[in-house]
């Protein structure tokens, strides 16, 4: 019967599809073109996988590492004309044949220049039954080609956890990138495949997620408790983003089933005092819904970071009212269709100087209705899904997705993990899909930022570009985005009819502002940030200031003495 139901459902989609395709298609289909040849298989039940976008080998293309569940994971080397091949197997990663693993993110741990990754996992494969269950996976670039497993040397060996999504983000603004792992488990003694509202309303088993602070690049410390993080759920990760403009990383903590037991949760960061303080309620972010997955975006371009979560059945398009709380606009802005999403991500795919959005989407896995993906592309701040007409409609049981430039030509490619069906019957194969932007016809300019004090992708750092009377502003992924994904670290922008790029401006972590004018457009641009040297008269009234503290704190007590 699923078979039969799958494909009347395939074909209705089908015939729709046909009346609405345009001649040529905006995205191609280049999967088997590329080398891409990946299924997520799951344990049991709905979780995984993710991507992270990550120059390893820093040759100037962007490489691919894609979770698989039960299955080898894969590490994609970017040839640089348009096709990618497998070295996960003489990579030093392959330890992670040995866990169910489910996202991942990347980042310079040690700011050595090689970007390092971080693998989720729910398990290892040989004791599926047990909770808590594994611990995740740190790897350290060696600058070759190869990774070492850094796991027990920067001290997650000791973290056992059933762990969904992670992203690195720098909380305390040292430079050093710290990493936040959401988990979604304590105990479980059902089956993955049964879990429903009815055994999720008696669960006592959410659990806490890990802050892991960053240690001078040597190791990482849990102060989950210490930074005023106390919050249990079902947690599919987080993401670190600056949503009040004080230029350090404020969280957004997403929730499954946040109805029965935690809702999703904004916490904003009191840096240079250390902690976060929860404003969900205030701000309206204390979301009662399953979320899945997230994308961040200033889709109006008014100079507040908007978000767009995604949910089972309505997701939800969160617009920043500044010093007003977040309102949900999904309807208003025409993207409240019904679905499964997970994947979601914002960009400006057609070059016209606004922010489009892809979502993932894919049903809960055992039950696998097919359901194509959407493409909503931004008129005037309104949104219009086209992904029949432009080629997106793909029909995998989708999860995490990623944007980043496969040839570095100048626009943004996708790419969205799909899961292998538990039953058998599903109308196409579900593999991973791989889409090449040909819609793009405007101008562009793309930005990477080389941090010298801040982490060395400029991760957290916010780069704004000016034409005219548009302000463009784009936040630099750390991961935890999408779904357990990251995407690009390299900000893009579309820049329509513009000849020349009137300014650009980076606000690093801390508040540190560097400003270029009159850029050139269609091409890269890398910015190195300026380091600030402290000045030295500075220093020099500061031992001042504590010699003379000290000379008065021993004459008080001396006069103590003496009466």
């Amino acid at each position: 019967m699923s078979f039969v139901r799958n494909r009347i459902v395939l074909a209705l989609f089908g015939l729709f599809g046909i009346l609405g395709v345009s001649a040529q298609t905006s995205f191609e289909d280049v999967t088997e073109a590329a080398g891409i040849n990946h299924q997520f298989e799951v344990f049991e039940g709905m979780f995984g996988g993710g991507i992270t976008v990550f120059d390893f080998n820093n040759d100037g293309f962007e490489d691919l590492f894609i979770t698989s569940g039960m299955k080898e994971d894969v590490l994609y080397l970017n040839n640089g004309d348009g096709t990618f091949k497998n070295i996960y197997g003489t990579s030093g990663l392959q330890i992670t044949k040995d866990f169910i693993t489910q996202g991942t993110a990347s980042a310079d741990v040690n700011k050595d220049g090689w970007v390092d990754l971080v693998v989720t996992t729910l398990s290892t494969k040989d004791t599926t039954k047990i909770i808590p269950r594994a611990k995740n996976l740190l790897f350290i670039n060696n600058g070759d080609m190869t990774f070492r497993d850094a796991t027990k040397e920067y001290g997650l060996n000791s973290l056992y956890s059933f762990s969904t999504g992670a992203s690195f983000g720098d909380v305390n603004a040292d430079g050093y990138p710290d990493l936040y792992i959401g988990n979604y488990f304590l105990e479980y003694e059902g089956e993955l495949s049964e879990i429903n509202d009815a055994t999720i309303v008696n669960a006592n088993q959410t659990a806490k997620g890990y802050l892991l602070i960053n240690k001078g690049g040597k190791s990482f410390s849990n102060e989950y408790e210490a930074y005023g993080m106390s919050h249990r759920g079902f947690g599919f990760g987080a993401l670190f983003t600056d949503f009040d403009n004080d230029a350090d990383q404020d969280v957004i903590v997403n929730h499954d089933f946040g109805y029965k037991a935690v809702p999703s949760l904004l916490l904003e960061n009191k840096h240079p005092r250390k902690g976060f303080k929860d404003i969900s309620a205030e701000k309206e972010m204390d979301l009662k819904i399953n979320a899945m997955g997230a994308a961040i975006g200033d889709y109006d371009n008014n100079g507040l970071l908007d978000y767009f979560i995604t949910n089972i059945r309505f997701n939800l398009f969160m617009v920043n009212g500044g010093d007003d709380p977040f309102v949900d606009m999904a309807k208003d802005l025409g993207t409240s269709l019904m679905s499964i999403s997970w994947g979601a991500n914002f960009a400006d795919f057609d070059h016209d100087t606004d922010l489009d959005l892809y979502v993932s989407n894919g049903d809960l896995n055992p039950n696998c209705v097919p359901m194509p993906d959407f493409y909503f592309e931004n008129n005037n701040g309104s949104f219009t899904e086209k992904a029949w007409e432009i080629g997106l409609n793909d029909y995998g049981i989708g999860r995490g997705s990623v944007i980043f430039d496969i040839e570095n030509d100048g626009d943004m490619d996708i790419l969205v993990v799909n899961q292998k069906a538990i039953l058998p019957g599903y109308p196409v194969p579900s593999k991973t899909s791989l889409f090449r932007n040909n819609s793009a016809k405007g101008n562009w300019l793309k930005v990477a930022l080389k941090g010298i004090q801040s982490e060395t992708r400029g991760i957290g750092s916010k780069v704004e570009v000016v034409i005219g009377d548009t302000h463009m502003i784009r936040e630099i992924d750390g991961g935890g985005s999408s779904h357990l994904s990251q995407n690009s670290t390299i900000a893009h922008f579309g820049l329509g009819n513009a000849t020349k790029v009137d300014a650009v401006i980076v606000t690093w972590l801390g508040g540190k502002q560097q400003l270029l004018t009159n850029q050139p457009i269609n091409t890269l641009l890398e910015i190195v940030e300026i380091e600030e040297k402290k000045n030295s008269l500075y220093i020099i009234l500061a031992v001042l200031f504590a010699i003379a503290a000290l000379v008065i704190v021993y004459l008080v007590r001396r006069s103590k003495s003496k009466s």
